[in-house]
């Protein structure tokens, strides 16, 4: 005989795991911020992220596009190990056995939920070997005086690749091909293996439209 039991365990269906209300608590009094399994928040206020960008600029001018890069890459890493393990221990699975539709609706709530705006995929390259990533209203997305005319996502670019390269055990490398700080609709990041990838900083480089870069790598 089926007890009650089993049949309110078998039925449970996991919610959002990142949803708003769910994940973020807060104590007013101590003014901490915590997730949902108590790991620390931190909220950073927009000028604190421009005065970085600023700061750094005047420190190190253009290398300053190489060290958010690998600010991202650092924090990438560790954001991959606190998403999975998240997940996995909520879904009780482990990412591989998760189907492609739940991993990635967790990464587009996980994206929102932490403040980093809104992330979509774009599938139309995926059979071509490249991913392409779109974020929407990045905090990061701060104009570069040194780089005026490129798209200035780094720290987003790092946090990408770090995170697909580990996702899926290969060294792959994120580049940013257009972005909302230069006028674009949004932050677009083409993610590959990086001897597929060489030429896209000189087409950034001469302002090569987005669409045309994509029609440029998938030719090669």
């Amino acid at each position: 005989m089926i007890s009650v039991a089993s049949l309110l365990q078998d039925t449970y269906v996991p919610g959002n795991y990142f949803d708003y209300n769910a994940y973020v608590r807060g104590d007013l009094e101590l003014g901490l911020l915590e997730n949902r399994r108590g790991d620390r928040l931190l909220a950073i206020p927009d000028t604190l992220i421009t005065s970085l960008y600023k700061g750094l600029e005047k420190e190190t001018g253009q290398a300053a596009r190489l060290v958010l890069f690998n600010c991202g890459t650092w924090w990438g890493k560790n954001f991959y190990v606190r998403f999975s393990e998240s997940i996995s221990e909520y879904y009780d699975m482990a990412i591989a056995e998760m189907d492609m539709l739940t991993f990635v609706q967790c990464l587009k709530e996980c994206w929102k939920t932490h403040g980093w705006g809104k992330l979509e995929f774009d599938p139309t390259y995926q059979n071509k070997g490249f991913i392409v990533v779109k974020t929407y209203n990045s905090p990061y997305a701060k104009q570069l005086e040194v780089t005026p005319d490129r798209p200035s996502c780094y720290l987003e670019a790092g946090i990408l690749t770090s995170f697909f390269s580990r996702l899926t055990g290969r060294e792959l490398l994120a580049e940013q091909i257009s972005g909302e700080s230069i006028g674009s609709d949004c932050n677009r990041f083409v993610i590959g293996l990086p001897d597929r990838l060489k030429s896209v900083e000189k087409m950034i480089e001469t302002q090569t439209d987005h669409e045309t870069i994509m029609q440029n790598l998938i030719s090669q």
